[in-house]
């Protein structure tokens, strides 16, 4: 319905403007006795959600909206935790808004539903921003400062922003508990996770390994693969195309590599086993070995005019290939070789070589990549690393110290020198960058400490396929791909601020896991193991007796990837298993959760890494996944683009409940959002104002009546057919909203709300509003002010967990102004329940059409280019049923015209006639066309239509041969009858007669001079009670008009007297339908 409504032009005037209608002017004179505070219909509404913030605060609404329900059934919900040492930004209000909307719902709905704010406390981020504070830089300053007064820096870095963030949370009506939050550098968060990490110990399934992991040189700590995904940037590089001397020939293998900072560490070449390989005498002069199928790709460009690129001497299998010996590119890499006595420099085979880029031949430097890793393994070959921790190369090197992005044109200078280099070609790639720093990571031989996640995938795949995912994609396909390739998990972090492992070494190789303090302390015999600082550089104080060779055992160095932190705090937030029990098996797992997309190798992933390692179920049962927030065309926001939105700006411009709807009903969650200050006033004005408009409707003539709702019933039985839809449409609406929040359908639930609004104000409190203003308090006008009133109390209800501070305005003054026995805040209020018995379908279809009937109706007066002020004679309708006569008046009231006529046949007022479509009938029919041509020349266009829509196809006998002619088939034009006109659409046609009366034409000039002069009463600042005189002057045909009709023009406009021949007071020129004009109003003053 509210698209039929905007088309037919409806809008929110009729409340702002109503009172210049003579009857609610006389209604203004009684005295008014203020039942409801009176509303202000400025739609800025940020002042009065601070009020609203501040009514919250100080009666403690959240905490007795928690406390209210305790009794009630657990529905959990799981915060994500923010780190407090970053500030706020507008994706933070999207993440905010759902996570605090899907709680207030359920919590109306009478769950109990725990929200416990956290803090992610630990991390590089922290450090980084630490060492900016001091002055340091890298971890060897770090260390010179001193590891404990770093620690305490840490500790109170990370709640910079604290107060920013609680303000934030406060002013976006983010409801949690931010006053016993979970914080994760807490000592009992570290002791759970201390125990998780000896359950997983004890499974067998948490290793020290040596492994290529992907590290930041600049942070000097590896990245899990969620992180590295975190920071891919699209880079323009030059690769290398080598020549490697072939040991005994004179010939060369032609191998490619993507990062020649390696090559100083090439210990084999790499073949696929499967593939072609050719010997060839190239055009340069040199004899090279590589791939068949590349061979044109990598030499052609070495063709000349008079000779080809190369000519191929023999042909290989890779595997004929296998170990033949090559020169060392670097004489480095031979001698530490010959050091570590393993044989190097030869030919190797895998599949994972592929003819899509490069030669078919790659260099393999098991140091720096997991192929060359695993095929280094295979083939025993030296492990040489000529790269140190800070990423810069090593003094074996020609290039010591230098970083290695910036030893890769140093290289390829020194090879091309030597005659080594064949080419350097330019390439675009995605190179993965750390998200924290932004140096480009080198994938690096370490040793590193691992949960072995590969050992748990079939139980990580089938515990994710019990989480209903939205959208069901992301869980599915991203999530469930990212599992079905699960790697394992590196834990360790060689840095400082962070979870410490709980593994105690002896140098005789044995190791302790530790479970909590209690278990530290047996082992340790140590009675500060009972109260020390969970973090170091306190913990590394704490030694044991190793069991097997009675030497002291220590700490190991590393702490643990703050992702294991927050994909705790399920139990680690409860000090689990160490007390609350209970209460995690009560809210375990979590019923809800919601964060950003790019959680979806983060958060998402640790907690249910952890569940499954754990428990073996999955920590959560329904995730919405959100876009990114961009801005208006579709751009990530960014300070250096200068697109960047803050917050609190836009808090401060639009409010919370604007910006809250905005994000609702925008698009689908997972969406991409593009937010811009357009979008958010225009969705504020579709609903908010729209509601707001209808509140301060009824408040200013409930104020006028004294009208106390408590004071009345809605007795169903006595309403008319307008309440009884309004009542329908309402609890249809309750229904809706209340299905799709319980199934996560947040934009469907908003669109629901957003169309009733609309259809109470533009339709419903269109057409009852001269009820309203009827005189006394007839049973009709309490009708019409009960079924307002119980509108929009329950529409507040159904909004509250969306716009919660509208709404808690609304039902301030809708319901606590009038009953004190009511709720405290709408948000202690059960959620509406609906009335299936006040839901009539028939009766919302009848108005359902019956708007199509005017959206027509409106379509042939702008056809006929007739205002809707100029009153028509007859408009005829053909519909699958008539109406009576309820729905005619209407019909007949909304589009000015004195009668409604329903007829079977409206086809005589339009002709049709037929021709081929060419382009389709041509290839069909070819030599019978100019026999269809003819018959749909001669053809009964109204029967042939007709015959067209009841069966889809139109038949035709051309010389014995029958043809079928579908809607596509056909070029169908239609003409009207002279002095009407035509509109349809589906089932439903419209005819209005365009023909007007003498009569007629008068009454539409007197429709346009009482509008012309309501509009000059505005224009001249009189107050709607004001008696007028009206003057006219220079037109003889409008002064005869107003002459003739000038009782019905001073009862429309409050006049005393109409004057003509002359213009006084405030005066101004129109032009009425083509008629000039000069009208004037003064106001009569009262005598004293």
């Amino acid at each position: 319905m509210p698209e039929a409504l905007a088309r037919t032009g409806i809008c929110e005037e009729t409340i702002r403007c109503g009172l210049t209608d003579e009857a609610a002017a006389s209604n203004q004179t009684q005295e008014v006795n203020i039942v409801y505070r009176k509303v202000d219909t400025n739609l800025n509404f940020v002042d009065r959600e601070k009020e609203v913030e501040k009514f919250w605060k100080d009666n403690k609404i959240f905490e007795k909206s928690m406390d209210s329900r305790k009794e009630g059934e657990t529905y959990t919900f799981y915060d994500g935790p923010p780190t407090a040492n970053g500030k706020p930004h507008i994706g933070h209000v999207l993440t905010r808004v759902i996570k605090d909307m899907i709680p207030r719902y359920r919590t109306m709905k009478g769950y109990m539903v725990p929200r416990k704010a956290g803090w992610d406390t630990h991390g590089l981020p922290v450090e980084l921003e630490v060492e900016k504070k001091l002055g340091l830089d890298g971890k060897e300053q770090i260390e010179e400062y001193g590891m404990e007064p770093f620690i305490q820096q840490c500790k109170e870095s990370v709640w910079k922003y604290k107060g920013m963030w609680e303000d934030f949370s406060s002013t976006v009506g983010f409801w949690a508990d931010m006053e016993h939050p979970y914080v994760t550098y807490d000592n009992n968060f570290i002791e759970s996770e201390w125990w998780a990490l000896k359950e997983i110990w004890e499974k067998g399934l948490l290793y020290k390994g040596f492994k290529i992991v992907p590290y930041c040189p600049r942070c000097g700590t590896p990245l899990s693969a969620q992180e590295v995904s975190q920071g891919y940037k699209t880079v323009k590089e030059r690769s290398a195309i080598v020549r490697f001397k072939v040991v005994g020939e004179d010939a060369y293998f032609l191998a490619w590599t993507t990062t020649p900072w390696t090559l100083p560490s090439n210990v084999a070449l790499c073949v696929n086993p499967d593939e072609i390989y050719c010997k060839v005498k190239a055009a340069d002069g040199y004899t090279y070995y590589m791939a068949e199928a590349l061979l044109d790709k990598v030499l052609g460009k070495l063709a000349k005019d008079d000779e080809p690129a190369y000519e191929i001497l023999e042909k290989y299998k890779g595997t004929d290939l296998e170990r033949r010996e090559y020169e060392p590119l670097f004489a480095c890499t031979g001698e530490a070789a010959a050091k570590q006595r393993k044989k190097a420099h030869f030919v190797t085979c895998d599949n994972y070589v592929t003819m899509s880029d490069g030669t078919g031949i790659v260099h393999i430097a098991p140091a720096f990549g997991e192929d060359d890793s695993r095929v280094g393994r295979e083939y025993d070959l030296p492990f040489v690393q000529f790269v140190d921790g800070q990423g810069n190369m090593t003094k074996e090197t020609p290039y010591a110290g230098v970083f290695v992005k910036k030893a890769d044109p140093m290289v390829l200078t020194d090879l091309d020198k030597e005659g080594k280099l064949f080419d350097a070609p330019k390439f675009e790639h995605d190179y993965p960058h750390c998200w924290r720093c932004d140096t480009p990571l080198i994938y690096y031989a370490r040793e590193s400490w691992f949960i072995k996640m590969t050992a748990v995938k079939d139980d990580l795949i089938r515990n994710n396929n019990t989480i209903n995912w939205i959208p069901e994609s992301i869980g599915k396909g991203r999530f469930g791909d990212w599992l079905e390739n699960v790697q394992d998990w590196g834990i360790s972090r060689n840095r400082y601020w962070g979870t410490p492992l709980n593994i105690w070494q002896c140098e005789c190789g044995h190791m302790e896991s530790v479970g909590s303090r209690q278990d530290l302390y047996e082992k340790s015999g140590d009675e500060r193991a009972k109260t020390i600082e969970l973090h170091r550089p306190y913990i590394d104080d704490i030694t044991m007796k190793c069991p097997d060779c009675g030497k002291t055992m220590h700490r190991v160095p590393e702490v643990i990837d703050c992702w294991f932190d927050s994909g705790a705090m399920p139990f680690a937030q409860h000090h689990y298993p160490f007390e609350n029990k209970d209460l995690f098996e009560q809210q375990f797992p979590a019923d809800f959760i919601s964060e950003a997309v790019d959680q979806t190798r983060g958060w998402f992933y640790s907690l249910l890494a952890e569940s499954t390692l754990l428990f073996n179920k999955a920590p959560y049962k329904n995730v919405i996944v959100l876009g990114h927030v961009q801005d208006e065309n579709g751009q990530k926001m960014s300070k250096s683009k200068g697109n960047a939105v803050d917050p609190f700006d836009a808090l401060n411009k639009y409010g919370a409940d604007a910006i809250r709807w905005y994000f609702y009903i925008n698009s689908a969650p997972w969406l991409p959002n593009r937010f811009h200050g357009k979008a958010v006033v225009e969705g504020q004005r579709k609903f908010m104002s729209t509601l707001w408009n209808t509140y301060a409707f009824f408040v200013l003539y409930a104020n006028i009546d004294n009208f106390d709702a408590t004071k009345y019933t809605l007795n169903y039985d006595k309403l008319p057919v307008m309440d009884k839809w309004l009542l329908s449409k309402l609890n249809t609406m309750v229904k809706t909203v209340d299905e799709d929040l319980g199934s996560y359908k947040i934009p469907e639930a908003a669109r629901a709300l957003q169309e009733f609004v609309d259809d109470m104000s533009n339709w419903y409190v269109r057409r009852s509003r001269e009820r309203f203003w009827a005189k006394g308090m007839e049973q009709d006008k309490i009708n019409a002010y009960m079924t307002l009133y119980t509108a929009l109390v329950t529409v507040a209800k159904a909004a509250a967990p969306m716009i919660p501070f509208m709404t808690e305005d609304i039902y301030q003054n809708l319901v606590r102004s009038i009953d004190a026995d009511a709720p405290e805040s709408i948000h202690l209020c059960d959620y509406p329940e609906v009335n299936e018995a006040w839901i009539d379908k028939d009766l919302e279809a009848n108005m359902e059409e019956l708007l199509e009937i005017v959206v027509l109706g409106r379509a042939c007066r702008n056809t006929a280019n007739i205002k809707n002020r100029q009153p028509i004679g007859t408009m005829y309708v053909k519909a699958e049923k008539a109406m009576d006569k309820f729905y005619t008046d209407i019909i007949a009231d909304e589009l000015n015209v004195k009668e409604v006529k329903f007829a079977d046949d409206v086809e005589s007022f339009i002709s049709y006639s037929f021709k081929p479509q060419l382009r389709t009938v041509g290839p069909k029919y070819g030599k019978l066309l100019n026999g269809i041509r003819t018959a749909l020349s001669e053809i009964d266009g109204t029967a042939a239509m007709k015959e067209l829509r009841d069966n889809g196809v139109l038949v035709l006998d051309i010389d014995g041969n029958s043809v079928e002619l579908a809607e596509e088939d056909l070029l169908i034009e239609t003409a009207q009858s002279e002095g009407y006109v035509t509109e349809t659409d589906g089932e439903t046609s419209v005819v209005l007669d365009t023909n007007l009366t003498p009569e007629l034409i008068q009454e539409g000039f007197v429709r346009e001079i009482i509008s012309k002069v309501q509009t000059m009463r505005k224009e001249a600042g009189f107050e709607v009670m004001d008696k007028i005189i009206v003057y006219a002057k220079d037109n003889d045909k409008i002064m005869d008009i107003m002459k003739a009709n000038q009782d019905e023009i001073k009862r429309e406009v409050l006049a005393e007297n109409i004057i003509l021949g002359e213009a006084e007071g405030y005066t101004k020129e129109w032009n009425i339908n083509k008629e000039a004009v000069t009208l004037g109003v003064s106001k009569v003053q009262e005598e004293n």
